[in-house]
């Protein structure tokens, strides 16, 4: 397996200064260790704090580092679009940059894409504070009603594509919507998914960009996606 593919690894970032060393060698070391092609992709989204000059200095010393910047910030979707759009690669794999996750367990991933179009990571002990827990599990039951997929950590930041994926599957949402988005539109286009349970770990640095606001946001978010999903099966639909 190891070389088969080539890799694109894509992480938004916002404010992350105090991640962003450990984060691109840990990328770059678990990159290297499943393919020889590869790129890191980090999209810098308007933060406001030295992640610009840290992403400056580390890409003299990683010259397989990519950095776009969005001024200002647009926004978590807006950075992850930006991130698929450029990716260059066979293979397409996203994380956050909070370094939450063993970036080697994508070997995990790698081999379950032979014969599956994305590979969906879900977090096996998820280290989050409780009311975060609750509030996920909450939307992973009305995600799973409401939209018929069937993986069961839909917002889990440690997903694995096949490109061409995102031929069809176009990302028109905005805030929290985007894993749910993806995973109601494979089901839509018959893609192929599987799943691998992933260590989830504390952080250590920076902080969440996640509010009680952003719930009202995400319902309203299910609202729109339900009207997007019927708009495409109508187009789909023969006659």
């Amino acid at each position: 397996m190891d070389g088969q593919y080539s890799l694109s690894m894509v992480f938004p970032a916002y404010n992350e200064q105090d991640n962003l060393e450990r984060l691109i060698a840990d990328a770059d070391r678990a990159s290297g260790s499943v393919s020889d092609d590869y790129e890191i992709i980090i999209v810098d989204d308007g933060s406001t704090d030295r992640t610009p000059e840290i992403l400056a200095r580390l890409k003299e010393s990683y010259p397989n580092l990519v950095v776009h910047t969005h001024k200002p910030n647009r926004g978590y979707t807006a950075a992850l679009r930006t991130g698929f759009a450029g990716a260059t690669k066979d293979l397409v794999f996203y994380s956050d940059a909070d370094n939450q996750f063993d970036l080697q367990e994508i070997g995990l991933l790698m081999e379950k894409i032979e014969g599956n179009d994305i590979v969906v990571g879900y977090r096996k002990d998820r280290q989050d504070p409780w009311i975060r827990i609750f509030v996920s599990r909450c939307f992973n039951i009305l995600s799973h009603a409401v939209f018929k997929f069937s993986v069961r950590d839909v917002d889990c930041a440690f997903k694995l594509f096949r490109r061409n994926v995102f031929d069809e599957i176009k990302i028109n949402s905005e805030h929290f919507m985007v894993d749910t988005e993806i995973m109601s539109k494979a089901v839509l286009y018959g893609y192929r998914v599987a799943e691998v349970g992933v260590t989830h770990l504390p952080r250590t640095a920076g902080q969440t960009t996640v509010k009680p606001t952003d719930v009202i946001k995400t319902l309203r978010g299910m609202i729109w996606l339900h009207t997007e999903l019927r708009r495409l099966k109508k187009q789909r639909s023969p006659g």
